[in-house]
């Protein structure tokens, strides 16, 4: 921790811990407010938002910025993700074929729609068109990382000096808007149609979850971490092999794809260092993806530096209320419909809520919060990280240029 000038810098040390009170505000905000818990709204944006309002009035009375190193927000991003493919069984995947490819489908046509919505409403705005674009697909459903990638080719190209602003803002809003539509979204969905989770998926999800009922040691908790660092060791290899294609994709996304396919081409009796199973499913996973998850929503709320966010305000906020009437009509209407109207539908729209203006762990925690309440839904959980992580930014490479070429 040090002051420069005006800047008060956090190292990582002090941001995760300050990323765990936060959650801990959070889990207290829940429990004594009722709009909160009614709506299933996850602890970390409780708590995440309430400190980057606070800190905003810090900075509003006193010209101190707080500032956060983030490197430890972004390893756990990894390792939840990474958590997930170690649980993801290709008998699942197999499980969600039509359902996954009609949630693509209607995902890439939803993301053509929120770009022709942000460019109208931009042009109607008298703005560049491609600030509508900014508010669209790249920084939308793209997320900030998007946004900060596309944004300074799109000064260069069409010369908008404050296009990483427009992108930043854009993406922040967007990202309190998702983490509060995804839960009552799914929760009108499921008193309205009085849906009920599968019983006998959870039946399966006991017998694959079997390992949870035994005692977590400080040996299983390692034995886990030591799987997801093999699973991101092979994932940063996979990394650059696909980026000497030329296709640029978050870290994440290749340490998702490594966990697959090593929990499910390496046979149970491979033998291990541990002299264990590979961990797939058991406590500890779910412990470390917990945590992860948690504190990465927490630490990234908690950094929005919302005074740099008031100029550009009025405009944006226009446009993404348009964005989030399509993202609502879309989630409630269209997705639940295509996706069957069951139970399983909506705790899927509950995760394209996230996912539609914010980001996929979003989309997890929104899905996370329903399924604690409702029951568990192996469909959902299997489906929405894989167009989410995967397919949603190799689609975005491509309808990003598209629509830069319009321009």
């Amino acid at each position: 921790m040090e002051f420069d000038g005006n800047i008060l810098n956090l190292g990582s040390f002090f941001t995760v811990t300050m990323g765990i009170i936060v959650l801990f505000f959070g889990k207290r905000m829940n429990q004594l407010i009722p709009f909160l818990r009614e709506f299933s709204i996850p602890e970390p944006v409780s708590g995440g938002i309430l400190v980057s309002i606070i800190i905003a009035l810090i900075y509003q009375f006193t010209a101190v910025e707080v500032q956060f190193d983030l490197m430890a927000r972004d390893v756990l991003l990894v390792y939840f993700f990474t958590t997930i493919g170690i649980n993801a069984h290709f008998k699942d995947l197999l499980k969600g074929g039509k359902p996954l490819l009609i949630l693509l489908g209607v995902t890439i046509a939803f993301m053509i729609m929120q770009n022709v919505v942000g460019v109208t409403t931009a042009s109607l705005l008298g703005l560049e068109p491609v600030v509508g674009l900014l508010s669209g697909s790249v920084s939308l459903i793209g997320g900030h990382g998007t946004a900060i990638a596309w944004a300074p080719r799109i000064e260069e190209m069409l010369g908008i000096e404050n296009a990483m602003e427009i992108g930043i803002a854009s993406a922040t809003f967007g990202l309190i808007l998702a983490s509060m539509m995804g839960g009552p979204i799914a929760k009108f969905l499921i008193k309205r149609y009085n849906l009920k989770a599968n019983e006998n998926q959870a039946v399966d999800q006991e017998e694959d979850t079997k390992d949870e009922t035994e005692s977590l040691t400080s040996f299983a908790f390692l034995d886990s971490v030591l799987a997801i660092h093999i699973c991101i060791i092979v994932g940063v290899l996979l990394d650059e092999a696909i980026s000497q294609t030329g296709l640029q994709l978050p870290l994440f996304v290749s340490c998702l794809f490594a966990g697959i396919l090593i929990t499910n081409l390496i046979p149970d009796s491979y033998p291990r260092i541990s002299g264990t199973k590979w961990p797939t499913r058991t406590q500890s996973i779910s412990l470390i993806a917990d945590i992860s998850l948690g504190s990465f929503l927490a630490m990234s709320l908690m950094s929005m530096q919302l005074w740099t966010l008031v100029e550009l305000a009025g405009p944006i906020l226009i446009i993404l209320t348009m964005q989030f009437i399509l993202a609502v009509l879309t989630a409630s209407i269209i997705v639940f419909k295509a996706m069957g109207k069951t139970y399983d539908a909506a705790v899927v729209c509950a995760g394209f809520g996230g996912i539609s203006l914010g980001s996929t762990p979003t989309a997890m925690a929104n899905m996370s919060s329903i399924t604690a309440k409702y029951g568990y839904s192996a469909q959902a959980f299997i489906i929405v990280p894989l167009v989410c992580a995967f397919f949603i930014d190799l689609a975005n490479a491509l309808i990003i240029p598209y629509f830069l070429k319009m321009m």
